[in-house]
């Protein structure tokens, strides 16, 4: 079978979605071909469909991923993450096309702090430096001090003047996590979440800690779980060295490791794969196995087949944004640790 013949059976659905074509050998075969054709590198964020992680020449974090793609010779990236992601790859790669499989992938954090409401905030507090969390658009970015990531936030917030007044947005509960391990009370911090991460709640992980004692805890800043997850190790309930908070990048380097039977893991489920990946010695089980990012799962082999074969649907971003938001970037690997993404 072609290409045009599969690509004859792509429809969105009516959720939206790209459909009508499997994962099978085909599949891959017409993905790879087409992927070749455009000299194209197909990166996979860890919350993706396990049939997207497979195909892609690299799976991992955002800015990890748009890091390595910018090293690389390939004219074509394709983002296999949120829009968002595919923004960050292009500013970090300005001169080589980028391409997403749907542009309506979007991000429920990502969202909940616009450009125009970071102006206003800012007009509020003209003195104070703006500090992003990766996971913002293009324009927030543009308009930010410097950024960083979950693994790396308490280190950028520390580089800066005591003294000096922050604004840290969107992430409330990274931003949470921030204000503990620095102890400052000059941040300020937006009220914005993910609305998946939101929802692995402390209900949630002391349900599955009281099912499995003797577990380690994988804890995303992002989880509206993290406050309860400090609050059973202070209590111990869970002996403080068994609760790691940790970025998704930072997971997979800690499963790799870990001789523990079991793990709980608070974040996206789609980062189970990767994880038994790294160890399929243990068992990881998600806190909340109904923490599906219905964004993320929008990138369906139906929507990268598609992507390869008619060039869709292509990421831009305005110069001057760009170059800005290339800056609050370049600015948080300049103060050492880059961080492992989000």
């Amino acid at each position: 079978m072609t290409a045009s013949t599969l690509l004859d059976q792509i429809y969105r659905n009516s959720d939206g979605v790209w459909t009508g074509v499997e994962p099978t050998d085909e599949w891959v075969r017409e993905v790879r071909r087409l992927a070749k054709e455009r000299n194209a590198v197909i990166l996979a964020h860890n919350y993706e469909l396990p049939a997207i992680q497979d195909i892609a020449d690299y799976v991992g974090d955002s800015l990890a991923l748009s890091r390595i793609a910018a090293e690389t010779d390939a004219d074509t990236i394709v983002f296999c993450g949120v829009h968002f992601m595919a923004e960050t790859a292009k500013i970090l790669s300005p001169d080589k096309t980028v391409l997403i499989p749907d542009a309506q992938a979007g991000c429920s954090l990502a969202d909940s702090l616009s450009a125009e409401e970071l102006a206003e905030w800012k007009a509020e507090h003209p003195d104070a430096l703006v500090v992003s969390y990766i996971n913002t658009t293009a324009a927030v970015k543009g308009l930010t001090d410097v950024c960083c990531t979950s693994s790396n936030a308490v280190d950028v917030v520390k580089s800066l003047p005591e003294e000096q007044e922050i604004l840290f947005g969107p992430d409330q509960f990274l931003g949470a996590h921030v204000r503990r391990e620095t102890g400052r009370d000059n941040i300020h911090v937006w009220a914005g979440e993910c609305h998946v991460h939101a929802g692995i709640s402390g209900a949630s992980l002391q349900q599955q800690v009281e099912e499995h004692p003797e577990a380690d805890l994988f804890i995303h800043p992002e989880c509206g779980c993290a406050n309860s997850a400090i609050y059973l190790a202070g209590e111990g309930t869970v002996p403080t060295d068994r609760v790691h908070m940790l970025s998704t990048g930072e997971m997979i380097s800690e499963a790799a490791k870990t001789s523990q039977s079991t793990v709980l893991v608070a974040t996206e489920v789609g980062m189970l794969h990767q994880l038994r990946k790294a160890n399929p010695a243990v068992d990881f089980q998600a806190v909340n196995n109904r923490a599906a990012c219905p964004y993320m799962k929008m990138i369906t082999p139906a929507a990268l087949l598609r992507c390869l074969a008619v060039g869709a649907d292509e990421v831009t971003v305005e110069e001057h944004t760009a170059i800005a938001a290339r800056q609050a970037v370049e600015r948080m690997i300049a103060i050492g640790n880059s961080g492992s993404g989000e």
